[in-house]
């Protein structure tokens, strides 16, 4: 029997998920539950780091586990083929990070490039608190805890998994064989690796108030689509237009697929011939917004209805919640098993020190 498949990816519920991780990962990951390829998918959210940069403010977290926990079902994750759970529920976790903590240093820590931008973008050079900082190694050991071969995430998240092949690799060369190596799994639309927001900078973000939500109700959608950046040099409808950072294109990249245009502008036979158009003169910016706010509510409308029927009974959204830590704690316990053993801190399962101690002191 080869190696299982599995997958195990996550989000720190800071707020709710909006398209730009719909399209970044939530959407690929019901691919990949859908698909049959995998034996297992762990999908978790990672409240305790959420926590490191949000300490002042639990409430926060605590309010966006629900948030999450139904935008995921609502995108179609399914309990029965993926296991959703909730990474301060998993003590083993916490237990395998503190001996990870022993195979990094402090130089490599500061090193990754993803953790670099994180606390400039945190204004926390001046005090960093240590949670945060060796919140890779965090991440290295929700990976190995569940032996995950795959894990599902965009390209910034490179040098972090990078840094939990290192960490595996070394645990296994000081221990044995024990924990496994993971491949990174990078979207395969280029448009989805970065999703700008709705006023054209380079992130979605809360603070900036330029997400569209996966909760947004229709009317809002519509809205947020209608302002949203086009070319500020694309002033009269004859005026040529630019692709090139002109965020209503970089969404139709993103979510736009053939059929779209029979159903919604049967003028046009594909998005090249639209970007043509633009660019060539003679197409109005509100003419193509109102195609994409049709292809966004199109996308949208079932993953809304979908939230609206798991928002009608949030005690089992809880119960779909526990089940599946349950089965988590199971794995990552089976997996700390191994660990302690491989370390042999496993003091009272293993007979032999015992015995060989007590030969010992006989003498």
């Amino acid at each position: 029997m080869g190696k299982e498949k599995i997958i195990l990816t996550g989000d720190r519920p800071t707020g709710k998920l909006h398209i730009g991780h719909y399209v970044g990962s939530l959407r690929r990951r019901v691919e990949l539950q859908d698909s049959g390829d995998y034996d297992k998918i762990f999908v978790f959210e990672a409240d305790g780091q959420a926590l490191t940069d949000n300490i002042e403010n639990p409430e926060k977290v605590r309010q966006n586990v629900i948030e999450v926990a139904l935008d995921y079902l609502s995108a179609g994750l399914d309990p029965k083929k993926t296991t959703l759970f909730i990474q301060s529920q998993i003590p083993e976790l916490y237990e395998l990070s503190f001996y990870f903590m022993d195979l990094v240093t402090v130089s490599r820590l500061q090193r990754n490039p993803t953790v670099k931008t994180e606390i400039q973008m945190r204004n926390f050079e001046t005090s960093i608190p240590v949670g945060f900082f060796t919140y890779p190694i965090s991440q290295a050991a929700d990976i190995a805890a569940f032996k995950a071969t795959t894990v599902p995430v965009g390209e910034d998240q490179e040098p972090m998994i990078e840094q939990t092949r290192e960490i595996v690799r070394r645990f296994n060369y000081i221990y044995g064989d024990t924990l496994v190596e993971p491949e990174i799994l990078l979207p395969d639309n280029s448009a989805c690796l970065r999703l700008p927001g709705t006023d054209g900078k380079a992130k979605m973000s809360k603070s900036l108030g330029n997400c569209i939500y996966l909760s947004d109700p229709a009317d809002e959608v519509e809205k947020k689509v209608k302002s949203m950046y086009t070319d500020p040099t694309h002033i009269k409808v004859s005026d040529p237009g630019k692709l090139e950072g002109n965020t209503v294109f970089t969404y139709l990249d993103a979510f736009c697929r053939p059929e779209h245009f029979g159903r919604y502008l049967p003028d046009y036979a594909d998005l090249n011939e639209l970007k043509a158009h633009y660019t060539r003169g003679g197409l109005g910016d509100m003419k193509v917004k109102k195609f994409l706010a049709a292809v966004m509510q199109e996308t949208l409308e079932p993953i809304r209805m979908r939230r609206h029927e798991f928002e009608k009974d949030i005690p089992g959204v809880y119960e779909i919640l526990k089940k599946g830590c349950e089965v988590a704690r199971e794995a990552a316990a089976k997996t700390m098993s191994e660990v302690r053993n491989a370390m042999k801190i496993n003091y009272f399962e293993d007979m032999s020190l015992m015995e060989e101690q007590a030969k010992r002191f006989s003498k």
